[in-house]
Formats: structure tokens, sequence, C-alpha cells
């Protein structure tokens, strides 16, 4: 278990909120997190959490891969 002291966060000039939002972004970013996960380890729903990505400008990790698999899962029958 990781413990920031208030003192760090204070000298950083963030809340707690703060920096699990920003670690989540970062891990997500880095796709050791999914968006799942990360949502689930900030508390935020998916619009609240697609919302800070795009106020931090972290894009969705959407591969043309996956692209191509949500084209054959719809087109199934």
């Amino acid at each position: 278990m990781l413990t920031i002291s208030d003192e760090i966060l204070n000298n950083a000039r963030m809340t707690e909120k703060e920096v699990r939002e920003q670690f989540a972004l970062f891990l997500y970013s880095k796709k050791k997190f999914s968006m799942g996960q990360a949502r689930k380890f900030t508390g935020l729903n998916i619009l609240e959490f697609q919302e800070l990505m795009y106020n931090n400008n972290v894009p969705i990790n959407y591969s043309v891969k996956d692209l191509d698999d949500d084209m054959r899962t719809l087109n199934e029958p």
C-alpha cells in the first residue's frame, strides 16, 4: 500500500482526489489500467472519467484492431 503524506500533498498543492485521478490517468495512458480499472480507482462514472481524460489531454486507448473487433461484433447475426 502506498501512503502519501499530507506534507507531500500540501507541497504539491494537490488533494488526495487529484493525486488519485492523475495516477489513474498516468496508468491508463501507459496501458497499465483499462478504462474500467481507472474509473474504479478514481470512483468516477464513465462520463466523468472521459471528461477528466479530455481536460487532461489523454486520448482514449482505441486501436485499429479494437475498431475491427467492434465492427465484426456489430456484423454478427
